[in-house]
């Protein structure tokens, strides 16, 4: 078995220091260029490998940031860990990811594995029904990072990486009323997580903004499952006096509802016009295309994981910066344009 080469058999070969070596190879400022390409040269020449693990632990440093997501089969949340990859990448970082399947305990749990797996930080997007963070205060006392993105709660030893749900909750519903919509329904998730809370918070001052009051019969917690959608469907086909407009908070759960609706005898968006949220490639597959929030899931990634590695590189303090807000925007389609077809007819 051929013998590992070493800084040290480099310095042998070249009558110079291990240290100045060791510099040289980590493109250390104190050593002048020509020496840097010598020794570079020469490592190169007798096959030298940088042990990078030994070197990062040494540094007290992996370079892996842990990834906690409540599911990984959503298109949103594919296109958060898009972003998260891109830079991770780049800076030359590795992530391990898991997931919660939307239970604490199993949020837990990989919190643990995470801390003794020695990440440098974790990206966490918390699960359904997490209350408080108290399992992740390992990571607090030992000074290790945290950036929480999409489903967050306020902790000040982390940073937020969000959009506005409330107002991007307050858009949906006042397209809706725009439209001539007045009694709008809204199909929510588990409000203990902030994106769910928020968009229903939204939701609420567009209807007082207009004068109207939210009513019981015209809000439904579920899921946002598939399943949801065809179920408040079937709910909305048995009231007495039905919605004229819907805003469920994510596509999966919207598309279904439409569907499930056309098969009720409802026409969208002639009786009832629909707005979803996340811009998921299912809003441009049904018919109409679904009018949406459009959630910008890669961007989130990027930033998430930017800000982390800038947290290890001292380029940034945990706390400097509570919360990180970004851009969302309306997208209008069909499923809630109810003018288009008297406009036509005229």
């Amino acid at each position: 078995m051929e013998k590992e080469i070493t800084i040290y058999d480099i310095a042998r070969e070249l009558n110079l220091s291990p240290a100045t070596v060791s510099r040289a190879l980590n493109d250390h400022p104190a050593i002048n260029s020509n020496t840097k390409i010598l020794i570079t040269g020469k490592a190169q020449e007798m096959g030298y490998q940088s042990n990078r693990f030994a070197s990062n632990l040494r540094r007290q440093r992996t370079n892996t940031i842990g990834v906690i997501v409540p599911r990984l089969d959503s298109y949103f949340m594919s296109t958060v860990l898009a972003g998260m990859e891109k830079v991770a990448n780049q800076a030359n970082y590795n992530l391990l990811i898991s997931q919660s399947f939307e239970s604490v305990r199993k949020e837990m749990a990989n919190a643990k594995t995470m801390f003794n797996s020695r990440v440098d930080g974790l990206l966490v997007s918390l699960a359904s029904d997490t209350e408080n963070l108290e399992h992740f205060n390992t990571f607090f006392r030992k000074g290790l990072p945290i950036i929480l993105f999409d489903r967050v709660m306020p902790q000040k030893n982390c940073t937020n990486v969000v959009i506005d749900n409330v107002k991007a909750g307050y858009e949906a519903t006042a397209h809706l009323l725009e439209q001539g919509c007045r009694r709008v329904m809204h199909v929510t998730g588990d409000i203990r997580r902030n994106v769910y809370a928020d968009r229903l918070r939204g939701y609420k001052l567009a209807l007082l903004d207009q004068g109207l009051t939210q009513t019981d019969d015209l809000l439904r917690f579920t899921n946002l499952t598939r399943q949801d959608g065809i179920e408040v469907a079937a709910d909305i086909s048995r009231m007495a006096l039905p919605p004229d407009g819907l805003f469920v908070a994510n596509d999966l759960c919207a598309v279904s509802c439409i569907s499930a609706l056309k098969k009720h005898g409802f026409a969208v968006p002639g009786d009832m016009a629909v707005v979803g949220f996340n811009n998921d490639p299912y809003s441009l597959v049904i018919e109409p295309n679904l009018t949406t929030i459009d959630y910008p899931g890669q961007e989130m990634g990027e930033i998430a994981t930017q800000s982390l590695i800038n947290y290890l590189n001292g380029l940034l303090r945990i706390g400097t910066t509570n919360t990180i807000v970004l851009h969302h925007e309306l997208i209008v389609r069909e499923s809630t344009q109810k003018l288009v077809g008297a406009e036509e007819g005229n």
